[in-house]
C-alpha cells in the first residue's frame, strides 16, 4: 500500500535535446525508455532546474558565470526555440490500494509542456508561475512507471540588442515569465530563458477525499490578548459516491527540545457529494494570549504547526496537510508626516530597513540549503524586509519558510516592470502579457501558494509600473481587504476572513505608488551609484518618505575575482583624470561584462578608492574597495535611520545580492562570501544603535525597539595613528524613548587644535549598571579637504594581538568562539583631552578589558599571539575559512556565518566573535581559520 502523503521526484532524471531524440513521448514512456547507461543524447538532468543548468552540470557548455564564457553559449534568439526544447525522463514506483488516488504535481514549469506517463499524454498549459496537478490514478502500473516530459521555452524569448539594455528587446514581456532573462544592467542574458522543470515535482497519494489549498487567517481583539484562527479548506471528493468525512484540525506549539503542546484539537463532520468540491470553513479556534510572530529585531518568530486531516467513513485517513503558522497582524498606510508608507506589525510601527531581491541563482539552481543561507544572511545584517522585484520570481515556499523562521517581511511583486511593460529602449508594450487571463490565473495561484506565510507582508502589481488596467482592477478586487482588516472590528454580518483569496494584506498597484517614492508613479527611486557618505544625511539627498530602491557599489574580495575570471580579468581599472579633476575608472572587458559599477562619479563624486592611495594590484584594489563598501552602506542606512519618522518610514537597498557573478550592488557575492558592506549594514541596522551624523557631526542614538533606553551612557574616544587617545568624553544619563532618534551632543574633536588629519572614532553605548555594551560603532575619519592616504604607511605598524579560540564540532558543522585582544598598551590619562569629571578616565580600560580571555583560566583553548612593538589600532580585521586539502586555487570554505567581521580594535580592546560553518564532505584535516587585516596583509592561522 502506498502511504498517504507526498513523495518528491527529484533524483534520477535524464534529459536530452528534443531534436536529437528519434522517438516520441509515447515510446519513451513505454517501449523505448532511456537509462543511465544510455549513450548520446541523454545526460543526467537537473530537476528541479533548467535546461542550461543541466548542460552546465554535464559540461556540455561552459560555465556562463565564469569570465566571458556566457558569450560562447548559443542564445535562443540565434538558435530558435527547438534548440532549448528538451525531454526530461524519470522512473518511479507507486503501489496503491483500491480507493486510493494518485496525483502527479509540478509546482512550476517554464514555459509549456507535454507529459507522458506510461504512454498516456497530457498537455500542460502555459505560464511560468502556475501549478499543475494531474490525476494519474488510472494509468499507473503496479511496479515501474515511466514519466517523460517535453518542455518548451517561452513563446517570445526575444532577441538581445547589441547595446544590451533592460530586458533585451522586451519580447519576454508578452509571456507570463521572469523578465530578467533577457539581461539587465546587473546581469547578462540567460541563454535558454530559464526553460525547464524549475520547481518541485511530486507524487501525492490520497484516499477518496483530498485537501486543497487551506487558508489560515488570525484575528485579534482586546489588545492582542484574544485571538482567533480562521481556517477554510477546499475538499475534493474523487470518488463516485457521496462521502461522510470527519475533518480534523490540530494546532501545536513546540515548547523546547522537541516537546510539543497541543493547543487545539477540533473535529467537524461534512458530507461531500460524488466527485464534488466544497469549501469547508471551520468554526474559529480561540486562543488566549498566543505567542506572536515578530519581524527580525522586534521579537521572536513564534510559529505554531497547524495540521488538517480528513477521514472518510469506511476508509480511514484520506489526506493530511500541515503548515507552520505565525499569529501576527500586518497593517500599512500612508504616513501623514512623511508621506511614506508606514508598516505596523501587531500594532507597533516598524522602521523598514531592507533590500531588493532578484532570485537566489540565475540558472534557478534553487535549494533549501541555499535559501537558508540567503535568508539567514539577511537576518544577520539586521534587515527586516526583502522586496521580491517584479522582473524576477514569485518566490518559492522554501524561500518564504526561511523568511518565517528568521523574521524577514516580504514584499512580493507580480511580473510587471516599467522597462519591459511601458518604457525602455526600444519602447516596450504597456499592455503587459498577451494573455491577461493567464496572468491572472498565475497570480491567483501564486496567492494560494504563499498566503499562509506570516512573513508575506505586501502584494505589489509591478516594478516602476502598474499592470494593465483590467489586470490591475482584477488584482485590486481579488486582493481586497476583508472588512476586519480595514475597520479593526468584526461584525456578525462579515464573512469569515479565510474565505477570501487573501484579505489580510494590502495590494499596491506599483512600486512607486501609494506611499513609495513620490507616490504617483514618477521615476523617483534611486540613485544607484557611489555617493559621498555625508550626503546620505542631508535634507537634499532624497525627499520622499520611503525609497524602494537606492543602490551603490558592490566589489567582492580578490579571491572571488580569481575564482570567477581567468587572469585577464584580474587587471584593475585604469584611472583617467579629467580636466575637471575628477577621475574616471575604465574597467577591463570582463569587469564591464559583469556589470562593474565604479567607485567614482565624474563631475559629482571623486574616486573613493583613490582616497586611500592608488591601488597597486587586484588584492590592494579589492581591499580598499571593502573599506569604501563598509563606509558607503553604513552611511546609507545611518542617514535614513537618523530621520526615522521625521522624514522617512523606510528604505530598501538595490540590491542585497547578485544571482550571478556580478560586480555591483551586493552585500555578499554569488559564491556566498560577504563583502564589507554586509557588516556596515549589520552595524547600522542594529535595533539600538549609536552613530555619528556625518552631516551635522552630532552623536545620535537610534532606538527602533518598543523599550525605552535608560540608565545608559555613551563613551566617545578618538585614536590617532600613533596609538594615542587625544580625545575622550562620556555622556551620562542618556535616555531614548521607544522608536525615537535622540541627538546627544556635537562631536567636537575635528574643531580642536592639532586635530589629526586621519583619526579613528570609537562610540560605545553601554549599560551604566554593569558596563555591558549595547552598541559599538567604529569610524575612520579625515579632516575636511583631506583623504586617507596616511593609512597607507600605517600598514607597516606591527600591532600585537592575542587570539584565543575554542572549537566544537557538531556533526559536519564547526562552531568556533574566538576572542581577539589588541594587547598594545594604552595610557589614556597621559594622552586624553579631559572633557568630563574625574573618575571617568579609567572607563576606557574597564570597557576594553571586558570579555577578554585568559589562557591560564581557560585551559584547552588554542592561543595565538602576534608579536609587535607598535601601539595603535588593529585596523580592518577579517576572518576567512579555508580547506587545507583542496588543490583548487580558491581554498575558501563557503558559506560561513560570522557574528562580526571587518572589525577594528583600539589599544587594550578585545572582542569576542562566533564563527559557524559546515566542513566539505570527505575532508580529513581540520579546516584552517585565517585572520588578515590592514596591519596583517599576509594573515596568520588562528585555528586548524
Amino acid at each position: 500500500m502506498a502511504a498517504i502523503g507526498k513523495t518528491l521526484l527529484d533524483p534520477g532524471w535524464l534529459a536530452a535535446r528534443s531534436t536529437e531524440v528519434d522517438v516520441d513521448g509515447v515510446h519513451l514512456s513505454t517501449t523505448n525508455p532511456p537509462s543511465l547507461g544510455s549513450k548520446f543524447p541523454w545526460m543526467e538532468a537537473v530537476v528541479p532546474g533548467t535546461v542550461l543548468g543541466t548542460l552546465v552540470k554535464n559540461k556540455a557548455v561552459p560555465d556562463p558565470f565564469y569570465g566571458l564564457e556566457n558569450e560562447a553559449i548559443t542564445d535562443i534568439a540565434d538558435s530558435g526555440r527547438d534548440y532549448y526544447t528538451f525531454w526530461f525522463f524519470t522512473r518511479f514506483q507507486c503501489k496503491r490500494l483500491l480507493n486510493q488516488h494518485v496525483h502527479l504535481n509540478f509546482r512550476a514549469i517554464n514555459y509549456s509542456a507535454e507529459v507522458y506517463i506510461n504512454g498516456h499524454k497530457t498537455v500542460l498549459p502555459k505560464g511560468m508561475f502556475r501549478r499543475h496537478t494531474l490525476d494519474v490514478t488510472d494509468i499507473l502500473n503496479p511496479e515501474n512507471n515511466l514519466l517523460a516530459v517535453i518542455v518548451h521555452p517561452p513563446d517570445h524569448p526575444g532577441t538581445i540588442p547589441p547595446e544590451g539594455g533592460q530586458g533585451g528587446d522586451h519580447e519576454i514581456g508578452k509571456d507570463v515569465a521572469a523578465q530578467y532573462v533577457e539581461g539587465w544592467d546587473w546581469i547578462c542574458p540567460i541563454r535558454d530563458r530559464n526553460t525547464g522543470i524549475w520547481d518541485e515535482v511530486s507524487i501525492s497519494v490520497t484516499g477518496p477525499v483530498r485537501i486543497v489549498d487551506p487558508h489560515l487567517v488570525s484575528t485579534f481583539f482586546d489588545d492582542y490578548e484574544r485571538a482567533y484562527l480562521h481556517v477554510t479548506a477546499e475538499l475534493e471528493n474523487k470518488s463516485t459516491w457521496s462521502t461522510e468525512c470527519s475533518v480534523n484540525i490540530q494546532v501545536t506549539a513546540e515548547l523546547e527540545n522537541g516537546v510539543c503542546l497541543v493547543e487545539h484539537l477540533q473535529t467537524e463532520n461534512v458530507l461531500i457529494p460524488a466527485q464534488g468540491h466544497i469549501l469547508h470553513t471551520f468554526k474559529p479556534l480561540f486562543f488566549y494570549k498566543p505567542e506572536l510572530w515578530w519581524p527580525n529585531g522586534m521579537g521572536k518568530q513564534n510559529l505554531y504547526d497547524v495540521s488538517i486531516t480528513v477521514g472518510v467513513k469506511g476508509f480511514g485517513e484520506s489526506d493530511s496537510w500541515m503548515q507552520p503558522f505565525g499569529f501576527r497582524k500586518i497593517e500599512s498606510d500612508i504616513d501623514i508626516v512623511t508621506g511614506g508608507r508606514l508598516f505596523k506589525i501587531n500594532g507597533e510601527p516598524i522602521f523598514i530597513r531592507g533590500g531588493n531581491w532578484i532570485l537566489s541563482d540565475g540558472l534557478l539552481r534553487l535549494s533549501k540549503e541555499r535559501y537558508r543561507t540567503d535568508i539567514k544572511f539577511h537576518a544577520d545584517m539586521n534587515m527586516n524586509m526583502i522586496r521580491c522585484w517584479g522582473g524576477g520570481l514569485a518566490e518559492r515556499p522554501d524561500f518564504y519558510h526561511f523568511c518565517d523562521i528568521y523574521g524577514l517581511l516580504v514584499w512580493q511583486e507580480f511580473w510587471i516592470t516599467g522597462d519591459v511593460d511601458g518604457r525602455g529602449v526600444p519602447v516596450s508594450n504597456p499592455n503587459g502579457p498577451l494573455d491577461h487571463d493567464l496572468f491572472l490565473l498565475c497570480a491567483r495561484d501564486t496567492v494560494k501558494l504563499l498566503r499562509n506565510h506570516p512573513s508575506l507582508a505586501l502584494w505589489v502589481g509591478g516594478n516602476e509600473q502598474v499592470p494593465p488596467k483590467d489586470i490591475n482592477e482584477a488584482l485590486m478586487r481579488d486582493l481586497r481587504l476583508h472588512p476586519y482588516f480595514k475597520t479593526q472590528l468584526l461584525s456578525d454580518q462579515d464573512s469569515d476572513p479565510s474565505v477570501y483569496l487573501d484579505g489580510t494584506r494590502d495590494y499596491i498597484q506599483g512600486s512607486m505608488w501609494d506611499g513609495f517614492a513620490d507616490g504617483k508613479g514618477n521615476f523617483s527611486d534611486g540613485p544607484y551609484e557611489i555617493q559621498y557618505p555625508e550626503d546620505f544625511f542631508k535634507d537634499t539627498f532624497y525627499k520622499f518618505g520611503f525609497n524602494p530602491e537606492v543602490g551603490s557599489v558592490g566589489m567582492p574580495v580578490a579571491d572571488t575575482i580569481r575564482a570567477t575570471m581567468p587572469p585577464e580579468g584580474w587587471e584593475i581599472p585604469l584611472f583617467k583624470k579629467g580636466s575637471d579633476g575628477f577621475v574616471e575608472e575604465v574597467p577591463n572587458r570582463m569587469w564591464d561584462y559583469h556589470k562593474y559599477i565604479p567607485y567614482s562619479k565624474p563631475g559629482k563624486v571623486h574616486d573613493q578608492i583613490l582616497m586611500y592611495g592608488a591601488p597597486e594590484n587586484l588584492d590592494d584594489f579589492c581591499l580598499k574597495a571593502q573599506l569604501v563598501n563598509y563606509i558607503q552602506y553604513r552611511a546609507l542606512l545611518e542617514g535614513w535611520s537618523s530621520r526615522m519618522w521625521t522624514k522617512y518610514t523606510g528604505v530598501l537597498i538595490w540590491k542585497n545580492q547578485n544571482p550571478w557573478t556580478g560586480l555591483r550592488g551586493q552585500f555578499y557575492d554569488h559564491l556566498l562570501d560577504q563583502t564589507a558592506s554586509f557588516y556596515g549594514c549589520r552595524s547600522a541596522a542594529e535595533p539600538v544603535h549609536v552613530q555619528l551624523n556625518l552631516a551635522t557631526y552630532f552623536v545620535e542614538v537610534v532606538n527602533t525597539t518598543s523599550k525605552e533606553l535608560s540608565d545608559v551612557a555613551i563613551e566617545v574616544s578618538v585614536w590617532d595613528l600613533d596609538g594615542n587617545c587625544p580625545y575622550s568624553k562620556v555622556f551620562k544619563k542618556v535616555s531614548a524613548l521607544p522608536k525615537k532618534v535622540v541627538q546627544i551632543s556635537e562631536f567636537k574633536y575635528p574643531k580642536t587644535e592639532n586635530a589629526k588629519p586621519v583619526h579613528f572614532l570609537l562610540l560605545k553605548l553601554y549599560n551604566v549598571s554593569d558596563k555591558t555594551v549595547i552598541s559599538r560603532n567604529f569610524y575612520w575619519l579625515h579632516l575636511p579637504g583631506q583623504d586617507y592616504t596616511q593609512l597607507e604607511p600605517y600598514r607597516k605598524k606591527q600591532i600585537p594581538l592575542k587570539i584565543t579560540c575554542n572549537a566544537v564540532m557538531i556533526g559536519p558543522t564547526y562552531e568556533l568562539e574566538i576572542n581577539v585582544h589588541n594587547t598594545s598598551k594604552v595610557d589614556v590619562a597621559k594622552n586624553v583631552i579631559q572633557e568630563d569629571e574625574k573618575g571617568d578616565l579609567g572607563l576606557l580600560q574597564k570597557l576594553f578589558s571586558r570579555n577578554s580571555v585568559s589562557a591560564d583560566s581557560n585551559r584547552g583553548l588554542k592561543v595565538v599571539e602576534v608579536k609587535g612593538s607598535d601601539r595603535g589600532v588593529a585596523f580592518f580585521l577579517r576572518f576567512s575559512v579555508h580547506n587545507t586539502e583542496t588543490e583548487k586555487q580558491d581554498t575558501r570554505i563557503l558559506p560561513v556565518h560570522y557574528s562580526d567581521n571587518y572589525f577594528s580594535l583600539v589599544p587594550g580592546e578585545s572582542m569576542s566573535l562566533k564563527i559557524s560553518f559546515a566542513a566539505p564532505a570527505g575532508i580529513k584535516k581540520s579546516p584552517r581559520v585565517m585572520l588578515r587585516g590592514w596591519n596583517y596583509p599576509h594573515g596568520f592561522t588562528v585555528f586548524g
